[in-house]
């Protein structure tokens, strides 16, 4: 007779398989998650993106009545471009009492866990609802979090709290960091190398840019909160990718590069966005112009992705606590679609099986046991709300 857990693996197992990177069609995975709830004579509720095609799916098991506890995860990942593994990651392997492949950690062994929990769920007799909340592109921004969460808003299936199952080894994670995706592209003007009197060098203008954001980043260290619980305890920086130019000898007449901000909640990333735009606007632009009245800067926001905050009376921490062996919370540095959800009211807390550092890397796992804890916690909740 099949068990739970091994219900959970077979889930799991068809999960891996849809290679969903973020910015590509979820809805074969969507389509699969539809089926099997159906089966289960629960109609799930696709809330799509605007090119419809990608989606969120929204679901309720037990009474429709409101004040339900909605679990929410990712359906995208990770490329695994230039990554080298061991096995195929779309293809969840078992060895050693780990399962390995591209999601498993983060963060489908949570969706497998939900979904093979659902029967168990509805043998309980819920009294108050659980509910799945499954979004897609978080690896890239939370667009789709943020686009359910504006459909929840005034919706009267809104739930009461969350719980965001992203790999935290089954601890409780009340407060983390926001991110901001930003890209800045730069027009110069080509020139021979020789007269750069000539030209307007695209990634010199970079270069003095970057430098500023540096600067700022290193006012937020000296700014840093030393009582904070994050680590580190202040607003970080990083610029990921720059590109630009033709050739050694040919004036730049082009430049990207694509930068984040990492905010502590309270933080007013607006204000520093705001400093760094001004600086461009006001120093940059003006000395490019003179040579070239067609040179720009634009800088695109691609997301704010809006921070976690302690919430020290959560009913929902207490909760997980009352139903678990987890007392006490943590923070982290890392961003999830909980931000989204504090956002429009919803008690929003961060808490799944798997380890973190497993995760975006090659040969990705999870550990059974991880995925064991998470169906005894999940039942349990059942029992809670019955």
């Amino acid at each position: 007779m099949k068990t739970q857990l091994d219900n959970t693996k077979e889930i799991l197992k068809e999960l891996v398989s849809f290679a969903v990177m973020s910015g590509e069609t979820n809805l074969p995975m969507v389509n699969y998650m539809v089926d099997y709830l159906e089966h289960h004579g629960i109609q799930a509720e696709l809330v799509f993106s605007e090119d419809q095609n990608r989606a969120n799916l929204f679901a309720t098991i037990g009474p429709k009545n409101g004040d339900g506890v909605m679990l929410s995860g990712h359906t995208d990942v990770v490329h695994v471009t230039g990554q080298q593994w061991s096995t195929d990651p779309f293809e969840l392997t078992e060895v050693n009492n780990r399962l390995y492949g591209r999601g498993s950690v983060d963060m489908k062994g949570f969706l497998a866990c939900c979904l093979a929990s659902v029967p168990v769920w509805q043998a309980q007799g819920l009294k108050r609802p659980i509910q799945l909340g499954f979004t897609y592109d978080e690896e890239t921004g939370g667009y789709g979090a943020n686009r359910l969460s504006q459909w929840l808003k005034d919706n009267p299936q809104k739930p009461s709290c969350a719980i965001i199952g992203e790999p935290t080894s089954m601890k409780i994670i009340a407060g983390h960091k926001g991110g901001n995706e930003i890209t800045t592209r730069i027009t110069g003007f080509e020139a021979h190398s020789s007269r750069p009197d000539m030209g307007v060098s695209a990634v010199h203008y970079a270069v003095k840019m970057i430098n500023f954001i540096l600067e700022k980043a290193e006012q937020q260290k000296q700014k840093a909160d030393l009582d904070s619980m994050f680590d580190p305890p202040y607003c970080s920086f990083n610029i990921g990718t720059i590109k630009g130019g033709s050739s050694r000898n040919t004036i730049a007449g082009f430049c990207e590069f694509d930068w984040e901000t990492r905010p502590v909640p309270g933080d007013d990333e607006t204000e520093i966005l705001n400093e760094i735009e001004q600086y461009c606007q006001s120093v940059l632009l003006p000395e490019m112009k003179k040579h070239c009245p067609q040179a720009n800067i634009v800088t695109d926001v691609k997301s704010l992705v809006p921070g976690l905050a302690i919430d020290k009376d959560s009913s929902t921490i207490q909760m997980i606590e009352s139903i678990s062996e987890e007392q006490g919370y943590d923070v982290v540095s890392f961003g999830t679609d909980a931000g989204y959800f504090q956002s429009i009211g919803i008690d929003s807390v961060v808490f799944g099986p798997g380890n973190i550092s497993q995760a975006h890397k090659p040969d990705e796992f999870i550990e059974i046991s991880e995925l064991e804890n998470c169906l005894s916690f999940l039942d349990r909740l059942g029992q809670h709300l019955s």
